[in-house]
């Protein structure tokens, strides 16, 4: 109940972002492969910004 105010970190934004990212992906992979791929990369690349903040 105390978490209804509580702002997302910079790290939950992009994990959710990644996961989206992913989901779609796999939506498109059945009807545009082209698509898929591009949202994997977009993924990918959601990834490495993730990895920068562990760092």
């Amino acid at each position: 109940m105390f978490g209804v105010f509580k702002k997302k970190s910079e790290k939950e934004k992009l994990k959710e972002q990644y996961a989206k990212l992913l989901e779609e992906a796999y939506t498109l992979s059945t009807t545009n492969r082209k698509k898929s791929d591009q949202k994997t990369f977009e993924a990918e690349e959601v990834m490495k910004k993730l990895a920068k903040l562990n760092l």
